[in-house]
């Protein structure tokens, strides 16, 4: 099959990238956006300067960006610096058992827009297998460099926003199609298990999710199971022992439960997006479960799998038994001695993200760190 049909939504070719780059370098919106995350005083100053200055700088650093490859392994020593300066470790488990030569599709736990792909891409780099394509939603896409940026790092282009069922329909049948596409091809893939990040902390995939996977290939005459099986699944789980944007996804659900519903002020998700990259994470760990080999013939029961591979393996922190405890619940003490005690900065750091938020908002956060341990002790 050609890659045609996918132009609009799949990752940039080798080929596409010098074209692309200089797009970007011609961008002012995307220079001022840059200008702005680095020097948000001088600005307001001299932005015309400033832009001209950074697309200079800009156009020697990517002189010699030929590929994708080339983009990518450029952003590993900036990534090495955001884990020493925003996380006291990164740590990972289960990707020793993957297989280097074969593509999975990873469904992971989403807790974070940017950096649990990030995360698990960086891990597999460094164990030696090829990092993942990233399913990214157009709600995410809204200014033309952005799209061009996720593009250039291996993300594809999921149509969450067309109206119509047709046109949805449609949609999400080309995304079926693309993965089929990527793992066929030898391309692994990341894709969250549901829409949208779990900001109540309850990590559960939606089975609408699986039923999406299977779209593409009801025509073919195959099973249900063989065909998610070809999908060679792996479950991803992520942990933070603290999440940089918990304050926001703390307002997110007191306005829902006051009102019923939050309507995201407009560049929201670029503020998630840039909190989630700098802000202080404590320990993060990736786990990579077992493939799933033999899939049973319904999505509602893959779904249940795939959430007790995910909650099974989530790293709890101190900072969830610490929720866990002032939301009234009792921490066994054999969970207590496995997981450990909260540092006293790291206390300092939970107790000030507690403190910072109205008093009404507080619950809804401590609920985020709470409910992997009500998840936890339900299956053990």
């Amino acid at each position: 099959m050609s890659d045609d049909e996918f132009a609009e939504i799949r990752p940039y070719r080798d080929e596409e990238v010098r074209p692309v780059l200089a797009r970007l370098l011609a961008d002012e919106e995307f220079l001022h956006a840059v200008v702005v995350y680095r020097f948000p005083r001088l600005a307001r100053i001299a932005p015309g300067l400033l832009r001209a200055l950074t697309a200079r700088v800009l156009a020697r650093k990517v002189a010699d960006f030929n590929t994708v490859d080339d983009f990518q392994f450029s952003l590993e020593s900036w990534f090495d610096r955001m884990i020493a300066e925003t996380t006291d470790g990164l740590s990972w488990s289960g990707i020793d058992e993957l297989d280097r030569d074969r593509a999975y599709l990873f469904v992971s736990n989403h807790r974070d827009i940017a950096m649990d792909s990030g995360f698990l891409n960086y891990a597999l780099h460094a164990e030696g297998h090829s990092t993942s394509r990233i399913a990214i939603g157009d709600n995410l896409l809204k200014r033309p460099y952005a799209t061009d940026l996720m593009r250039l790092n291996k993300s594809f282009v999921v149509k969450r926003s067309v109206k119509g069922v047709r046109e949805q329909l449609a949609a999400y049948t080309l995304t079926s199609r693309f993965l089929h596409h990527s793992i066929s091809g030898g391309h692994s893939v990341w894709i969250a298990q549901r829409e949208g990040r779990a900001k109540d902390g309850d990590d559960r995939t939606d089975p609408a999710m699986i039923k999406m996977f299977h779209l593409s290939q009801r025509k073919s005459g195959r099973d249900f199971a063989e065909v998610i099986a070809d999908l060679h699944i792996v479950p991803v789980a992520i942990s933070y022992e603290l999440d940089p944007c918990d304050a926001m996804k703390a307002h997110e659900l007191r306005v829902k439960a006051e009102t019923g519903s939050y309507e995201k002020p407009p560049n929201e998700d670029i503020q998630s997006i840039v909190t989630g990259i700098t802000g202080a994470k404590g320990r993060v760990h990736v786990h990579c479960g077992p493939e799933l080999k033999e899939p049973p013939e319904d999505a509602n029961a893959v779904a249940a799998w795939l959430d007790g591979e995910i909650q099974r393996g989530f790293r709890l922190f101190p900072t969830h038994l610490e929720a866990w405890r002032r939301r009234g619940g009792a921490v066994p003490a054999p969970l207590e001695a496995a997981v450990g005690r909260l540092s006293g900065e790291t206390l300092e750091r939970f107790d000030a993200r507690l403190a910072a938020l109205p008093e009404a908002e507080r619950d809804f956060l401590l609920l985020q760190y709470a409910t992997p341990v009500a998840n936890h002790l339900t299956r053990t």
